[in-house]
């Protein structure tokens, strides 16, 4: 379990919050709208109203004793980076900032985040790979270059052991596990024949999947 300190609760911040409760963890809240705070306090272990640009109130939060402080503000940038610069000079161990453009990314990094997340970006991105082909089941990003997608497995594959298929030596990619019927069975088994029916999960560079799935 993690502590946490979530600065903004709009659209992005609420879920995040929601989130964090399903997964155990504990939760401070902050934010300037009295409506929002007493809306999210099913979902956190406490919340205060108030403004996270002011330097004494962020004091009496106690920013270093939280694993990971999240600027979730997304609708007035200089308090967001007025936000994430005060933490860090506070001493949090952990900043990660919401960007909403380009440009944002690049002065939050600079002005004390650890990490930034651009959602709209990042799910763009995601839409755009994920319905590009009725054979993308989903997709994860791993840094620039690698992905794990779930994908459809080929007719050419179907009722062929994992062995027989060889995609690592032959395509560069690892099939990591097989999903059929919401069952998940890890491909640690060689001997492993495909289903027609089923999707794959597999790892690897994400043009060599695209090549190797025509996606």
């Amino acid at each position: 379990m993690k502590s946490f300190l979530l600065i903004g609760l709009g659209r992005f911040g609420r879920h995040i919050a929601v989130k964090l409760n399903e997964l155990g963890h504990e939760i401070m809240a902050v934010d300037q709208s009295e409506e929002r705070i007493n809306s999210i306090m099913p979902y956190v272990t406490n919340a205060q109203i108030g403004d996270s640009t002011n330097e004494d109130f962020m004091r009496s939060l106690g920013v270093t004793n939280y694993d990971v402080c999240i600027v979730a503000i997304g609708d007035n940038f200089q308090s967001s980076l007025e936000t994430t610069s005060l933490l860090k000079e506070m001493g949090a161990k952990l900043v990660v900032a919401r960007a909403t453009r380009d440009v944002h990314e690049k002065f939050l990094l600079r002005n004390g985040a650890d990490k930034v997340v651009y959602p709209e970006k990042q799910l763009g991105r995601w839409t755009a790979i994920r319905y590009s082909s009725d054979r993308i089941f989903d997709y994860i990003e791993l840094g620039k270059d690698y992905s794990i997608f779930e994908v459809a497995v080929p007719d050419s594959w179907a009722d062929k052991s994992i062995f027989e298929i060889n995609a690592r030596r032959l395509y560069n990619i690892n099939i990591l596990a097989i999903k059929k019927d919401d069952k998940m069975i890890l491909a640690t088994d060689s001997k492993f024949v495909l289903d027609k029916d089923a999707t794959m999960l597999v790892l690897g560079t994400t043009t060599n999947i695209q090549k190797c799935f025509n996606l």
